[in-house]
């Protein structure tokens, strides 16, 4: 009795498949962009002489701060791979309850390169 050969599942489409070539890059590029930007932005209130940052919400009202945590509590993120940084000083927050800066700032320097 003859068998026949199962078809190899597709998990998505690989390299090749992909109708414009640049699209990857320009994704990883954007990712890389973003993960600088809010690493960029929380960098200057680490450490003794960090300074504080001013932020204005849409209330009008005005927080002074130099914690990281309520830094990126209160920006506005919309690309996906900074709201991920987002998420993970909050996880740094809530497992450890310190150190939610530096990881977003270690993470920004690790996709840096």
């Amino acid at each position: 009795m003859a068998t026949k050969a199962i078809p190899a599942l597709k998990t998505g489409p690989s390299k090749s498949e992909f109708k414009d070539k640049e699209k990857p890059a320009q994704i990883r590029s954007s990712n890389i962009v973003a993960a600088k930007a809010v690493a960029d932005a929380i960098k200057t209130s680490l450490g003794p002489r960090g300074m504080d940052k001013m932020i204005q919400d849409g209330k009008g009202e005005v927080t002074i701060t130099n914690d990281g945590a309520t830094i990126l509590k209160q920006m506005k993120v919309l690309h996906p791979a900074a709201k991920m940084l987002v998420e993970l000083s909050q996880a740094q927050d809530a497992e450890a309850g310190d150190g939610t800066t530096s990881v977003v700032i270690l993470a920004g320097k690790v996709v840096d390169g």
